[in-house]
């Protein structure tokens, strides 16, 4: 059993930059592919990032990509979401979430996140984010 705890939510202009952090209980945490989901309100939840269970493949959402990078320190149980240039179309409330790699492996898993955070087996309450214009 993991448990996520999230922080680093909260409002900020355009343009600036925010981090959110997510920690996982559990001894388990290294084999976990971790990644971020945002949903914004009247729409569905999206895929924002992924990072691979050692921290060496990482993928991002279209509309985050240069923007936003997803990191980990399995030492730490920890995984960040670091935020730069944020635009108010990143409104939105964060969630952190895990799921193990399965025999298919990091992309599978993406896979089926962009396509509706299919299979995601851990997530936290979120954090909310706002950025004003």
């Amino acid at each position: 059993q993991v448990q996520l705890v999230e922080s680093g939510g909260g409002l900020v202009q355009a343009g600036g930059s925010l981090r959110l952090s997510c920690a996982a209980s559990g001894r388990t945490f290294s084999r976990y592919i971790m990644g971020w989901f945002r949903q914004a309100p009247g729409k569905e939840r999206e895929f924002v990032a992924a990072i691979s269970w050692r921290g060496g493949i990482t993928s991002y959402a279209d509309s985050v990509k240069g923007r936003f990078t997803i990191s980990r320190d399995n030492a730490k149980n920890t995984v960040w979401l670091q935020m730069n240039s944020l635009k108010p179309e990143d409104t939105a409330t964060y969630y952190c979430a895990g799921q193990t790699a399965g025999p298919d492996g990091f992309w599978a898993v993406v896979a089926g996140w962009r396509g509706g955070s299919n299979g995601v087996d851990y997530w936290d309450k979120g954090t909310l984010v706002t950025v004003s214009s």
